[in-house]
């Protein structure tokens, strides 16, 4: 006669989503390994392509300017000058944007004192702010009402001294639509505290998240897949450095032939 199991412990409702959390988190982590490792492969590969062919590709730009200045100053054509100059201001570093405009202007565009003086106006005084009576009078109940030695706990304390700098930014621009909206904000009461998330929505939440995660590190593994530098890899995969050899031959090879191409024109001047 057998005897009978034990009573096997009912399954918690939330244990299948959570081995979904894991399994998901456990393939997140794989994905994101295989992605880093494709980006350090692909920066180092950049780099090294940098520093072997970067000068190459410079002098062969140098070359070509060379050459188009050489050429206007043989014809004097207006259109092949028009070329030299082209040619020149790829060469040419360009000035860094922030350093241009440091001082002049932001995202929403030049600073009134620069505007001023780009037009040989006047640079005028920031205007000084009057507030009403109306808003002093709601300034003063509202600072009355929520000032931080009224609190009795720090929480409380905390949430006064938040409270009061909104209210004085807004008294410090005059707002009193802002300060009425202050004073409602305040008559409304401390907001109540949110309801804790159960732990199923806690678990559903976090397979949203690693979905959101998935999703970004594909389109950052498509955006390095579809990369020139990551093209190049995929044309010699086991010998990238024989790549870079190849491509260095062809550049030199078209160097001496700009050079004596610019030779060939100097020697005709």
């Amino acid at each position: 006669m057998t005897t009978p199991e034990p009573d096997q412990p009912a399954p918690r409702p939330e244990e299948r989503l959570e081995q979904a959390v894991r399994a998901a988190e456990q393939a997140l982590i794989e994905y994101e390994i295989a992605v880093e490792t494709f980006r350090v492969e692909v920066e180092n590969f950049s780099r090294l392509h940098e520093q072997r062919l970067g000068p190459l590709y410079t002098r062969i730009e140098e070359l070509d300017a060379e050459i188009a200045e050489a050429k206007a100053a043989r014809t004097g054509d207006p259109e092949d000058v028009r070329r030299a100059a082209e040619a020149r201001a790829r060469v040419l570093p360009m000035p860094g944007v922030e350093e241009l405009l440091h001082g002049w202007m932001d995202g929403d565009g030049l600073f009134p004192e620069a505007a001023a003086m780009l037009t040989d106006q006047a640079v005028r005084p920031p205007q000084r702010v009057r507030p009403s009576e109306e808003a002093r009078k709601l300034y003063r109940e509202l600072a009355r009402k929520a000032h931080p030695d009224l609190a009795q706990e720090e929480a409380e304390r905390a949430r006064r001294e938040e409270f009061l700098s909104r209210v004085n930014a807004a008294y410090a621009r005059g707002d009193e639509t802002l300060l009425r909206e202050l004073a409602e904000e305040w008559a409304a009461g401390p907001v109540p505290p949110e309801r804790r998330p159960s732990p199923a929505e806690e678990l559903y939440a976090r397979l949203e998240w690693l979905a959101q995660r998935k999703e970004l590190l594909t389109l950052v593994a498509r955006e390095l897949e579809e990369g020139a530098i990551a093209g190049m890899l995929r044309l010699a995969p086991d010998d990238p450095d024989g790549l870079l050899d190849e491509i260095a031959g062809r550049l030199r090879s078209d160097i001496a032939q700009r050079e004596a191409e610019l030779a060939g024109l100097l020697g005709h001047a």
